[in-house]
């Protein structure tokens, strides 16, 4: 890629190198941010492979397969490489047209692939399989030394992973288990939810404690605070009841506090405690 940029004005080039890093860094986390990128770059340097190559993916990861098709195709004929060819048959499936990425399986782009695209473009043919509804065939297709052998690669998790899901989709419930074990064991960077797939089949249930945990002292710091305002409010009723502060700041006595009867001149200071009223009413 950096080779390719070589052919541009140097600020040129470092305006669409920052993109395309920016397309690499979000495209699986962010797909359409990568996408945006991808058009700027797309704008800035449109007769350039690795651009039209980058445009294509983001457009494939925002599941925009007409128009990663156009890009792939013109990053093709641009190089005259075979290696976009499995994506370019998988955009296919995507725009319903299983029966052409079958027939791009056949095409003797093929040949010129690598181990990896060769695996790959089998991974292809087998889905536009099973978009045919051909289970049969497609369990057929994905059987392959790649998939026989116990040497661990990077399409390796992948196959057999595609393999299990093809054979649980066909009914052959005990053979799927095998194989999901298998590319659970193959994954080790986490590419398939292979795990999750082995535990549902052995019926394994996952409870998140964590999220119990936090939602039990979420509800626990709501009644503190409740309790806490309560608390307030009725601390302050106490205030407002038992004291009065004046202008000087002193406070001003009790509301129950001693006081004379106008009229009679008795005292109608509460009774203490222990101490009875006369005449057994409760006044104040």
């Amino acid at each position: 890629m950096r080779q390719e940029l070589l052919s541009l004005p140097k600020t040129l080039a470092d305006d669409v190198a920052r993109n395309l890093v920016m397309v690499a860094r979000l495209i699986d986390e962010e797909p359409e941010e990568a996408y945006a990128y991808s058009r700027i770059a797309l704008r800035l340097a449109s007769r350039v492979a690795a651009v039209r190559e980058a445009a294509g993916f983001a457009a494939y990861a925002n599941q925009k397969y007409s128009e990663a098709l156009a890009e792939f195709r013109a990053a093709r004929r641009m190089t005259g490489s075979a290696d976009l060819w499995p994506v370019m048959a998988d955009c296919e499936r995507g725009m319903g047209r299983p029966e052409r990425a079958l027939a791009m399986a056949g095409e003797p782009e093929v040949r010129r692939l690598d181990k990896a695209g060769q695996v790959e473009m089998r991974l292809v043919a087998a889905g536009a399989r099973r978009d045919m509804d051909q289970l049969d065939a497609a369990i057929v297709t994905l059987q392959s030394p790649e998939l026989a052998s116990n040497s661990v690669q990077p399409w390796t998790a992948r196959l057999r992973y595609a393999y299990a899901d093809a054979l649980l989709a066909a009914g052959r419930e005990d053979e799927a288990r095998e194989w999901f074990a298998k590319a659970a064991e193959s994954d080790k960077d986490g590419a398939t939810d292979a795990s999750d797939r082995l535990a549902e089949l052995d019926g394994v249930e996952f409870v998140d404690a964590l999220d119990d945990s936090e939602e039990a002292d979420e509800a626990e710091g709501t009644e503190s605070i409740a309790d806490a305002d309560l608390g307030t409010a009725v601390s302050d009723s106490d205030s407002d009841t038992d004291t009065d502060t004046d202008t000087d700041g002193d406070k001003a006595p009790r509301a129950e506090a001693e006081s004379t009867d106008v009229e009679t001149g008795e005292s109608s200071r509460p009774a203490e405690a222990g101490e009875s009223r006369e005449n057994g009413s409760d006044q104040g």
